[in-house]
This record gives structure tokens, sequence and C-alpha cells, in this order.
């Protein structure tokens, strides 16, 4: 029996309620503060679509404020996380199980069999190599490991795989396990719950009204329907998206939307970085201004989440990551992506250091 409902529709925009916050961006943080922190609600469809739309680059001094209406987003989303999280940032590694040769046609990822990519099909991961893999993330500060699979879904191999290596980043490591992999049936999920997989991902990616845009091959729709299967099975839901992707504003309020009324307990937050061979391959990055918008829009949106830093922040962020952490952020992903190359871990922690924000413990996700 499904958990979560599948939305009919998208939470309507009330053009005159949007537009009235718009014209009085005091108003908007004032209200959305009101909400957020003193009534400890989430914020109304009318208010998450004036955070995503409103003009960041405008001077609140004239309105008794101080600085750019970005600045006043980003200090009131540290907020929100602080109270409705922790002042903690959880890191995560991740790693590829399977690379490449997948057979849908998501035009923002290099492992598509569809496009002329330079990612070529990879034999599946060994345990010996995921062993390393988080046995060196663990002493890097990890407290969760995630292994991705380029596919559809699993078959049976894949599914053999993916409980061997699961069974064996329990033994060597204290970390908990994340899997992603497609589209799951109910035995596969099933399964998945019994080896100790705690946390599943599987990324709505884009609004539902955006979606065809870029997917062809499978239905938002199914998306939703594994999510909803996963939470069923005991596992957490890990479900976020990418921006900049083409989408509009209101786009991406409508994404956060759309996640927040399935709570998901994480939600990675990728940034497009265009890849050779893709139809998004010269598709500009958002700017570091842009990001910090998001960034700050779906903490707002997702107050409760673990708001996880992914894919693409070194290109999108540049020099001002810090200021994200400082913006809503309370994870990141740590190290090398699944094909594109990351900042070093080292680097990384000596900016929590420096930001004097604290990691969470390991123990505390056992």
């Amino acid at each position: 029996m499904s958990t979560t409902e599948l939305p009919g529709t998208t939470p309507p925009r009330d053009a005159a309620a949007v537009d009235a916050y718009l014209a009085d961006p005091t108003r908007l943080l004032a209200e959305v503060e009101e909400t957020l922190l003193d009534r400890r609600e989430t914020v109304t469809p009318a208010q998450a679509y004036a955070l995503a739309e409103v003009d960041v680059d405008a001077d609140l001094a004239g309105a008794g404020g101080d600085g750019t209406v970005l600045d006043a987003l980003l200090a009131l989303a540290h907020r929100v996380r602080v109270a409705w999280t922790s002042e903690e940032v959880a890191l995560e590694s991740i790693v590829s199980g399977k690379t490449g040769g997948c057979p849908e046609d998501c035009s923002f990822c290099s492992q598509s069999a569809v496009f002329d990519s330079p990612v070529k099909p990879q034999p599946l991961l060994t345990v010996d190599e995921v062993i390393t893999a988080a046995t060196d993330a663990q002493r890097q500060g990890a407290s969760e490991f995630c292994i991705v699979y380029a596919v559809r879904g699993p078959d049976e191999r894949l599914m053999a795989n993916i409980l061997e290596l699961t069974a064996a980043v329990h033994e060597h490591t204290e970390m908990s396990v994340a899997v992603s992999a497609g589209i799951l049936t109910p035995e596969q999920a099933q399964a998945l719950r019994d080896a100790g997989v705690v946390k599943y991902n599987h990324n709505l990616e884009a609004a539902r009204s955006y979606f065809p845009n870029i997917v062809g091959t499978h239905s938002w729709d199914e998306r939703w329907e594994t999510l909803d299967l996963v939470r069923s099975h005991g596992m957490e839901v890990c479900s976020g998206g990418i921006v900049g992707m083409g989408e509009t504003p209101t786009q991406r309020a409508e994404l956060a939307l759309e996640l927040a009324a399935f709570r998901p307990t994480e939600t990675p937050l990728n940034f497009l970085n265009p890849r050779p061979g893709t139809p998004l391959a010269q598709r500009e990055p958002m700017t570091p201004r842009q990001a910090l918008h998001a960034i700050a829009l779906f903490r707002l949106v997702l107050p409760w989440t673990l708001l996880r830093l992914a894919g693409g922040r070194e290109i999108a962020l540049r020099d001002l990551q810090g200021a994200g952490i400082l913006g809503g952020v309370n994870g990141l992903i740590i190290g090398n992506y699944l094909t594109t190359l990351g900042r070093s871990p080292q680097d990384d922690v000596r900016m929590l250091k420096d930001l004097d924000v604290p990691v969470r413990a390991l123990q505390d996700v056992l």
C-alpha cells in the first residue's frame, strides 16, 4: 500500500500572493522567518515561489535592512538549518559500483549509452576495491558510504553485487551504507533492507513540469513510485535534484515543493556540470550567486532535511563554497564524484574547521 500518494498536481502558483511578496521582499523575509522560526511551520507555496523568483540583488538598505536580498536569504537559511537540524555537517563518500553503459537518456549524464560520451562501460567494482574506498572514506571523516550504479534498475547479477559490497562495507567499517541503483521491485527493496542498507537514493532530478525536457526513457512518476517503495520497506529516502539545467526559478520552487511533499531524510543538491557528448554539454553553469540562491531556497522549503552539497558544487560555487555551508547546507559529499573529480577531502575538512562548523560524529548515524 502506498505510504505517500502520488501528487495529482504540483502546488499551484497563486500569482496575486506571489506578486505581492515580490513587490515587498522585506515582508517576504519577515513572514518566512515567522513561519519557520516562530511558528515552526513549513512555508506556503506562495512563499516558496516568491523565494525562488525574488530579485536577490535588490538592496534592502532602503527598507531599513542591511545588504542584499541574497545576503538576508542566506543568513535566514543558516538560522533555519541550525534551529531545525543542528550546527553539524555530515560527510559522505560515494563510489561508482557500475560505471557507464546506462540505457536511460538523462540529458545531464555522461554515463548514458544513448550519447557519444567519453565515459565507457566499466566492470562492476570488486569487493577489494570497495573495501579500499570505504576505509579511506571513513579515515577522512565520512559517516556514510553510498554505492551508486548507472542502471535503469538492478538485474539478478547486479543485486548480488550490491548485497556483496554492502556486506563488505559493514564488515570493514562503521559507516552506514546507502545505495543508488535506479528503479526497484518490492522484492529488491526488501532484500536491500534485510542487508542493512539504511538509505536509498533516487533523485527526482527536476520538477515534474520540466522532467520531460531532460529524460524520455522513464517518467517522473516512476521515480516517485520507487521512493514510495523504498519508504514502505523501512529505508530512509534520499532524493534531490540538479539545478541549472535550463529550468526556470519557478520550476526550482516546484521541485522543492514536490520534494517537501515526500519529506525525504536527505536532499542532495547537484549543480549542472556540463559533460562532453551530452545534450547539455554547451549549457553555461550557474553563477555562484545563482547557486547560493538555490541553496537558500531548498533549505527554506525543506527545513528538516539533510541538505547535502553534491556534484557540480566546485563548478557553480567556485570560491564561495563556504558561503553555501553558512547558507543552509548541513551535508557534503567529499572526494570524487561518479565521473568527475571533486575537491580533496582534506580541503573540505579544513574549510569546515575554518568556518568553525562541527563535523557530525560517526556514531550519530549508526
